[in-house]
């Protein structure tokens, strides 16, 4: 054997012990310490480490509501007069986390922040400005335009129904909002397309179908003292609005002062100044969803 090959076989050997040797200092340093040379060279030594204790079965967790740290953000926005991203973040909450403990709130924020926005005049996305022309009149108008006279009315700041002139203008916009009703959660909401606007409370189901229904607005009146009023009549603006519904005998309409169930037809039934708002975003041909069935 040549006398470089045997610098090769012992500079392996060499190596190998390094190596062999660097493995068990790791150990005993790191993992488990070892007795002999090792102990001499380097002494370690471990102390028990408590386990982390899980919780125990049937314990209180915290309760994680990531929609009410969504909703806290949209307060914040609100607080800082950034409304454009609270609105954003309300919608949020409305329909990614319904179960949320914020989402009642939500929706009654959101609802008032949408309202204004549809109601605005400065709103022109949804409304337009129509020209009267010989032979018009206001029912003409308003089924043209797919509205009703009190949204006319509401929008040209209109206290009655005076003559129409060729040439006048009147400001319109179109009601094609969809009603959702859910009597076993006591609410009714008002969506455009798939969009949410706004949700009311009820105050009282009377005789809620025992299925999903899906029906439309037949017609709608107003009531005062036992007397029926049509949307042309003079006592119309005063009395208490109704709204019937399509192939059912079921009314939308004010809870009565006195409140009695026992005296009330089968229906939905709000409080008086959420009825006159919904009958002035409505008309008869919106279409009416019953979701019995949701909680």
């Amino acid at each position: 054997m040549s006398f470089w090959m045997l610098v090769k076989i012992v500079a392996g050997m060499v190596v190998a012990a390094v190596a062999v040797f660097t493995l068990l200092m790791v150990r005993h340093v790191r993992h488990e310490p070892l007795d002999g040379m090792f102990a001499e060279l380097v002494p370690v030594s471990f102390e028990a480490q408590p386990m982390l204790a899980l919780p125990e079965a049937g314990s209180d967790l915290p309760e994680i509501d990531p929609g009410m740290k969504v909703f806290e953000k949209a307060r914040e926005c609100i607080a800082v007069g950034d409304l454009v991203n609270a609105r954003d973040r309300l919608r949020t909450v409305v329909s990614i986390y319904p179960r949320s403990k914020a989402a009642p709130e939500a929706r009654r924020i959101v609802g008032e922040m949408n309202l204004d926005e549809v109601l605005s005049g400065a709103n022109a996305e949804n409304k337009k400005v129509y020209q009267v022309v010989r032979g018009d009149s206001y029912f003409g108008i308003a089924a043209k335009h797919e509205t009703n006279l009190d949204m006319i009315m509401y929008l040209n700041g209109l206290m009655d129904l005076g003559s129409l002139q060729p040439g006048d203008e009147l400001m319109v916009m179109p009601l094609n909002f969809r009603l959702r009703v859910e009597p076993k959660r006591e609410a009714l909401s008002l969506w455009d397309e798939g969009v949410f606007i706004k949700e009311y409370p009820l105050q009282a189901v009377v005789g809620a179908p025992g299925g999903d229904q899906k029906t439309k607005i037949a017609k709608k009146t107003a009531v005062r003292e036992g007397r029926a009023y049509t949307q042309a009549s003079a006592g119309y603006r005063g009395a208490s609005k109704v709204l019937t519904v399509e192939r059912m005998p079921l009314v939308i309409a004010a809870m009565p002062e006195d409140g009695d169930p026992e005296a009330l037809a089968r229906g939905f039934y709000l409080s008086a100044a959420d009825m006159e708002e919904l009958a002035l975003l409505t008309r008869p041909g919106n279409e009416v969803e019953i979701r019995s069935s949701a909680r």
